[in-house]
C-alpha cells in the first residue's frame, strides 16, 4: 500500500497488553466513526403499539399491492400475445381485445336502432394505446436489448423494508464508493442489516469499468455479496440517448447538460429496478456519509408518520440535494415517469419540488398555501441521517464542498495515552497535524507525499507487553486519503503467536510482516515488542 498523493489521515489504535495492567491505546491519527447511545425511549403504550403495527401492516400493503398490479400487467400482456397468436393470419390484431357483454336493455336498444350508422358504433374493433416509456425515451426502440441490465450481481433479495438506491459513476478525481458502503454497513445492526438491501447502481456503459468496481465490491465486501445485502446492476448502453443531441436548457453549458440528464435517467432506472425489492425506497449517492442505525431510525421515522395519518410523498433525511430522501416503493411510479418526461429539461432535485408542486398547489392560492401543502407532503427529519462528503463532483470540472449542517459534527480523533516511544517518520506532516501530536493524542497525523522507502518508525523505550494490535487509517470527512501499498512491520521480543497463519516472513532484521494490503491488521504477539515500522513501498494516486 502507499498514501495518496494528496494530505492523508491515518489512524493506529488498540495496543492490547497481555496483563489487565499493561494496556495501551496507539493512535496515529485519523478518525474512528462517531457513534451515540439514543436516550431512553417514553414508555409506548400497548395502544401505541398497535397503532404503529397497524401503519407498518398499511404501507407493507400498499407495496403488496403495486406487486400484484405489476403482476396483473403482466398477466395482461401475456394474455394479449396469446390472443394475437391465435388470430386467423388476415385477421386484425385489435379483434384479440376482449368485448363486454352487453345489459339486456341496450341490447334492445340496438335492437330497435337496426339498420342504423349509429349501432354500428358499439364495440368498434380499436383499443386505445396509452403514452408508454418509449414516448418519452423514444431512442429505447432503437435498441432492443436497451432496457436489458447489462450486468447484475444479485442473490435475489426479496421484501425487504427499506431498500437503499447507490448510483455511482467514474469519477475523474477520486471514487469515494467504497468508504460510502463500509460506512453504511457499518451503521447497521444485525436485524437491520437482515432486512435491507443495497442496489449499487453503476451507471457506466464500459464492461470493464463495471467489471472492475464489481469485483472490488465483491472482494471488499465478499460476506454482504453471499448473504445477499449488496447488489450491484448495469444498464446496456442502448438505455441511454445521444447526448450530443440534447436540447439546451436553462443555459447551461452541453457539459452540464448532459449530466443532469444522465443522472435524471440515472435515477428512473435505479428506481424502476428497485420497487420490486422492498417497502421504502431511499435515494442516496456514493459520497455520503451515515450516522449509525439511521436505517431503523428512518423506519421509525416513516412508520410514525404513517400511523398518524400524514399522507406524506417524500420524507427527507439529508438537507442537501437527493441525498437521503424516501419514498414508499408503491409511489416510485410517479418520479420515474416524471423523471423520464423530463429529463432534458432540468436538474432532479428541481424535478421532485416540481412535480410536488403539481401535486398539492393550486394557482389560485398564494405561494404561503403552496408552501404549508407542499411541506405536509415533503417532510424533514432532524437532525440530518447523512453527510456529503465527497469533494470533487461526477461532473467534470466541479468542486462542491457542501456540508450539511443538520448532521453534526463528526469526530476526527479520540483523547488516548500512549507508552513513551521514540518516533521518527520520513513523510512530512500537513499544518499542525504532526506525528508527535498523534502519539500524545492531541489530534490526529496528515501527512503529504510519501514516497517510495519512506517509513514511519516508532521505538518504544522498553519493551511493550502486546496481546494485539488494530491499524487503521482513512479520515471520515476525507476517506480516501489513507495509506495504499504499505506494509506494517513490528520487532517483537519472542517469536509470536498468529491469530491467524501468516502471509508473508520476517525481514532479514527481524522484523514481522504483519499483512499486506489490508486496512485491519490483526496479530497476537508474543510477550512483548520493542517496535512498530510502517513501510511504504510506491505511491498511488487517486
Amino acid at each position: 500500500m502507499a498514501l495518496v498523493n494528496r494530505p492523508g489521515a491515518t489512524r493506529t489504535g488498540d495496543w492490547r497488553a497481555e496483563r489487565p495492567v499493561a494496556l495501551a491505546r496507539v493512535h496515529l491519527g485519523g478518525i474512528t466513526r462517531s457513534s451515540w447511545t439514543h436516550p431512553e425511549r417514553c414508555h409506548v403504550s400497548s395502544e401505541q403499539l398497535l397503532i404503529q403495527r397497524i401503519a407498518e401492516l398499511q404501507v407493507k400493503l400498499q407495496y403488496l399491492d403495486s406487486m400484484y398490479r405489476t403482476r396483473q400487467e403482466d398477466l395482461r400482456r401475456l394474455t394479449e400475445h396469446i390472443d394475437l397468436l391465435a388470430l386467423p393470419p388476415n385477421a386484425s390484431a385489435l379483434l384479440a381485445a376482449p368485448v363486454p357483454e352487453l345489459r339486456p336493455e341496450v341490447k334492445q336498444l340496438l335492437k330497435n336502432m337496426s339498420g342504423m350508422a349509429a349501432a354500428q358504433g358499439v364495440h368498434p374493433p380499436f383499443s386505445l394505446r396509452m403514452p408508454s416509456s418509449y414516448h418519452f425515451l423514444p431512442h429505447l426502440l432503437d435498441d432492443v436489448s436497451s432496457l436489458r441490465l447489462a450486468y447484475l450481481l444479485s442473490k435475489g433479495r426479496l421484501g425487504v423494508s427499506v431498500v437503499l438506491g447507490v448510483p455511482t459513476v467514474k469519477r475523474e478525481k477520486q471514487s469515494y464508493l467504497m468508504d460510502t458502503l463500509n460506512n453504511l454497513i457499518e451503521g447497521m445492526t444485525v436485524e437491520e442489516a437482515n432486512d435491507s438491501l443495497i442496489v449499487v447502481f453503476i451507471a457506466e456503459t464500459d464492461m470493464e469499468y463495471v467489471l472492475q468496481v464489481a469485483k472490488e465490491i465483491e472482494f471488499r465486501f465478499a460476506a454482504y455479496i453471499e448473504s445477499g445485502l449488496i447488489e450491484v446492476l448495469a444498464p446496456s448502453a442502448g438505455y441511454y440517448p445521444d447526448f450530443g443531441k440534447l436540447r439546451i436548457t436553462l443555459g447551461d453549458s452541453p457539459e452540464r447538460v448532459r449530466w443532469r440528464s444522465k443522472q435524471n435517467l440515472d435515477f428512473a432506472y435505479l428506481m424502476s429496478y428497485s420497487q420490486s425489492k422492498g417497502t421504502f425506497y431511499v435515494q442516496l449517492e456514493d459520497d455520503i456519509l451515515a450516522k449509525p442505525q439511521y436505517i431503523s431510525e428512518m423506519k421509525k421515522f416513516a412508520i410514525d408518520k404513517t400511523s398518524k395519518k400524514e399522507a406524506w410523498f417524500v420524507l427527507d433525511f439529508c438537507q442537501l440535494g437527493f441525498i437521503g430522501k424516501m419514498f414508499k416503493s408503491a409511489e416510485l411510479p410517479w418520479l420515474i415517469t416524471f423523471f423520464q418526461m423530463f429529463y432534458n429539461d432540468k436538474p432532479v432535485d428541481w424535478l421532485l419540488d416540481h412535480l410536488l408542486y403539481t401535486k398539492v398547489c393550486n394557482y389560485e392560492k398564494n405561494n404561503d398555501i403552496c408552501k404549508r401543502e407542499k411541506a405536509r407532503k415533503w417532510i424533514h427529519y432532524k437532525p440530518s441521517l447523512f453527510q456529503h462528503i465527497g469533494t470533487h463532483s461526477s461532473l467534470k470540472g466541479k468542486v462542491q464542498k457542501l456540508k450539511d449542517k443538520q448532521f453534526g459534527k463528526v469526530a476526527l480523533f479520540f483523547p488516548h495515552a500512549n507508552p513513551e516511544a521514540e518516533i521518527t517518520s520520513d513523510i512530512k506532516h500537513y499544518k499542525q497535524y504532526t506525528l508527535r501530536r498523534a502519539y500524545l493524542g492531541e489530534t490526529f497525523y496528515w501527512g503529504l507525499l510519501p514516497q517510495p522507502g519512506d517509513h514511519l518508525i516508532f521505538k518504544f523505550a522498553t519493551p511493550i507487553p502486546i496481546r494485539s494490535y488494530l491499524f487503521k487509517s482513512g479520515n471520515a470527512e476525507h476517506p480516501s486519503d489513507k495509506f495504499y501499498n504499505t506494509t506494517v512491520e513490528v520487532l517483537p521480543v519472542a517469536a509470536p503467536r498468529w491469530l491467524s497463519p501468516p502471509s508473508s516472513n520476517l525481514t532479514s532484521d527481524g522484523f514481522v510482516i504483519v499483512e499486506k494490503e489490508r486496512e485491519l491488521l490483526r496479530l497476537c504477539l508474543g510477550p512483548s515488542m520493542y517496535g512498530c515500522l510502517l513501510w511504504v513501498h510506491r505511491t498511488q494516486g487517486l
